[in-house]
């Protein structure tokens, strides 16, 4: 398959906008976990698995379930729960980053909504075997919605690297 003529070639990206971007989606987390809704989607888990994707050097596994831990405490969580959800995720972005990056952003979505779905799959388990109790059938919601904040992810997280080196006037983007 033949690269697109319309799909532009990307700037490498910075590492402080991975580590920016990485900040502000624990922060959209942890304020979307404050509200005790089931059917939103984990930002954090998104942007873990969008980063593994794109830059899966230098987004591994030990960050991945460095934030998880930190999830874990901030939710009284069991700890490592989140944490290992956020390692296969990683997991997984890593074993497809080549293959996916093929495909246009419809396709991605359908190729991604199963990793989402064991993701919180494994989550739940994890939950129910602690002892918990089943949080609602609302939580089947997750991973559609973590799948549709997929597009949304792409644009903001590749905008960056979209721009050209030395913008002009015959070459504006």
């Amino acid at each position: 398959m033949i690269m697109d003529r319309r799909e532009a070639l990307l700037l490498p990206v910075s590492p402080w906008f991975i580590a920016i971007s990485l900040l502000l989606s624990l922060l959209a987390s942890m304020l979307l976990g404050l509200a005790q809704t089931l059917w939103l989607p984990d930002v954090l888990a998104v942007v873990i698995f969008f980063w593994g994707i794109h830059q899966p050097r230098r987004v591994g596994m030990a960050i991945a379930f460095v934030f998880g831990l930190w999830i874990d405490a901030q939710q009284s969580s069991l700890m490592g729960q989140h944490a290992l959800c956020y390692v296969l995720l990683n997991y997984f972005a890593f074993s497809m980053h080549r293959r996916l990056l093929w495909f246009p952003i419809k396709d991605q979505m359908i190729q991604i909504l199963p990793f989402f779905i064991v993701s919180d799959a494994l989550g739940l388990i994890i939950r129910l075997s602690t002892g918990n109790e089943f949080p609602g059938w609302s939580l089947l919601l997750t991973p559609f919605t973590a799948t549709l904040l997929w597009p949304v992810a792409n644009f903001i997280l590749l905008a960056p690297q979209r721009r050209a080196h030395d913008p002009d006037a015959n070459r504006p983007i």
